[in-house]
């Protein structure tokens, strides 16, 4: 199949970049190295295949990642369409089963006629039309040629994954079901609940402080030496649970192990702290520890997090993990439209870009493979609306402080403020963001004659 465009990368940006382009009609070759080379993190050969949580985030429209969630259901996003159906009970959240998801989304781009998947590593930046969506592991070679392209360094932080457990390994005689405030599909809850009490959360605290952690390897030394010297580190939203601690005893508490709108049964109290497990596949065998990103050792994971009630005997079925992620200083170096400031046959999707979570990186691999295909066909490039989520999020990429640039997650503080001059609570400002974007994301998509669900 001649190609008329390329698309580096079989993640979730990439997969999505590639079905929107063949969807108008491009023919399309997707590169992904994976099984023949891996990241380190990955687990399969699957495209689209979650590392890191299992979770999509919240699902309720008056949210900020339920505004995006339905921006791309509107846009005809191929993955989500994919993760809808192979979600798992997660309360108001879209969560999935990885295995059954990550192959839905390889059959639906292998069986495509307009996509040749090409199981090779691209070493460099192919010439052509292209996007490069290779994600926060991508490789040393291409890296280089990313570096190279722009002349400006690459910006690193660290990522974590957390632990996932044998379901039958979990003692329920002391774990419970349930659902913060009783929100999920389940009438028992989605989550399984493992209560603390006061004295049992600073135990666990004290053992967590002292645990052994994996020894940094020798570039991410050099990497963690420049953190004191105020360059990035760990990325805000996705903290190992010892450096949560770290920054005071109570943090726990109030972040990942939070127990609000939580009662332990057996007490009718609400307890000191809870570590909250989601289902991880549909036959509801596994459960990864919610917020539990961790750097630990094996050894020290299995003796610290069996600490925690219900966990005494755990099995578990995949250990927590850091590893390095990659982005682009993209506020100097891209367009609020995902094409590259240099070379205009040429855009970038997903972690790469500096947008943080799964929908993120999904809605970036759409928008660029919307506009790479009307680079192609000689058609104007869209710039989302700010008033839409991913409008907003493009907006951010492009136009931050390049001298303080982080990963961002959709979230309304990127919105342009309501304009009415109502007063409104929190909810009430989250539904009318939510509705404007509704609104105004119709008319640009009936003005620009663009393709959509």
């Amino acid at each position: 199949m001649s190609a008329d465009a390329v698309v580096v990368g079989g993640g979730l940006a990439g997969s999505e970049a590639a079905w929107q382009l063949a969807k108008r009609g491009i023919n399309v070759k997707l590169f992904e190295m994976r099984p023949d080379i891996s990241t380190g993190a990955h687990q399969t050969g699957y495209l689209a295949e979650l590392v890191c949580s299992n979770s999509l985030g919240s699902k309720l429209p008056d949210r900020a990642s339920g505004v995006l969630m339905t921006e791309l259901r509107t846009l005809g996003s191929i993955v989500l369409i994919c993760a809808e159906r192979n979600a798992v009970p997660a309360g108001g959240a879209l969560a999935v089963d990885r295995e059954h998801f990550a192959r839905d989304v390889t059959e639906q781009i292998e069986k495509n006629p307009q996509i040749q998947v090409i199981r090779n590593e691209a070493r460099s930046i192919p010439e052509g039309f292209v996007v490069i969506a290779s994600g926060p592991l991508t490789s040393d070679s291409l890296t280089q040629a990313i570096c190279g392209l722009s002349g400006q360094d690459h910006l690193f932080f660290f990522d974590a994954l957390a632990p996932i457990l044998d379901a039958e390994s979990i003692d329920m005689s002391i774990a419970y079901r349930a659902s913060r405030y009783e929100r999920g599909d389940r009438e028992e809850g989605d989550y399984i609940n493992c209560p603390l009490n006061k004295a049992e959360y600073e135990a666990f605290v004290d053992s967590l402080l002292r645990a052994e952690r994996i020894p940094l390897r020798s570039f991410e030394k050099e990497i963690e030496e420049g953190v004191r010297a105020g360059a990035h580190h760990y990325f805000e939203g996705c903290l190992p649970v010892e450096i949560i601690a770290e920054r005071g005893r109570e943090s726990l508490a109030f972040g990942p192990m939070r127990p609000v709108g939580l009662r332990d049964p057996r007490s009718g109290e609400r307890p000191h702290a809870v570590l909250q497990l989601r289902q991880d596949n549909l036959a509801g065998s596994l459960y990864n520890m919610v917020g539990f990103q961790t750097n630990l050792t094996y050894d020290e994971q299995r003796k610290v997090f069996r600490m925690i009630p219900g966990l005494e005997k755990a099995r578990f079925q995949r250990y927590g993990q850091m590893h390095r992620n990659t982005f682009l200083n993209s506020p100097m170096q891209l367009q609020a439209n995902l094409q590259h400031v240099d070379r205009s046959d040429l855009f970038f999707a997903g972690q790469l870009t500096g947008v943080e979570g799964y929908l993120g990186n999904i809605a970036t691999g759409l928008l660029a493979g919307i506009n790479l295909s009307r680079r192609i066909k000689g058609d104007d490039l869209l710039v989302m609306p700010r008033e839409t989520m991913l409008g907003s999020l493009a907006h951010y990429i492009a136009h931050a402080d390049a001298k303080l640039f982080q990963p961002m997650k959709a979230n309304f503080g990127l919105m342009p403020p309501l304009e009415d001059g109502r007063r409104r609570n929190r909810r009430e400002r989250a539904s009318a963001y939510a509705e404007r974007s509704a609104a105004i994301l119709a008319e640009f998509l009936e003005n620009t004659q663009e393709i959509c669900a």
